[in-house]
């Protein structure tokens, strides 16, 4: 797992054709403020894991980090995910830093 920050989250938003973005957040959080990507929350990965193509680099996301860095890391020792990274900051660190009109939330 690689730590990426939001600047290159954004590059990649803008310029990658082959990459997946994986909100890992709850509903409720992604309908307050979403940068798009492919929205499958925590505790539904496994059950909706065929969503998701493996042999792409895939950038997990949630809110400040951390339940991105868990759902990184069973991508990659469990499922067999080998280009997994996560936003370092999650969308808080995103709308602060590359698009304030996204709202933050507590």
């Amino acid at each position: 797992m690689k730590l990426i920050s939001v600047q290159e989250l954004s590059e990649y938003l803008n310029t990658s054709t082959n990459f997946q973005l994986l909100d890992v957040r709850e509903p409720y959080e992604v309908a307050i403020c979403s940068i798009g990507g492919i929205h499958i929350p925590m505790g539904m990965l496994q059950e909706r894991l065929t969503e998701l193509d493996a042999s792409i680099p895939t950038c997990v996301l949630c809110k400040t980090g951390k339940r991105a860095a868990a759902v990184a890391n069973l991508l990659e020792t469990d499922f067999g995910f080998s280009q997994v990274m996560v936003a370092n900051g999650g969308i808080y660190a995103y709308a602060l830093e590359i698009d304030n009109t996204l709202e933050v939330y507590e």
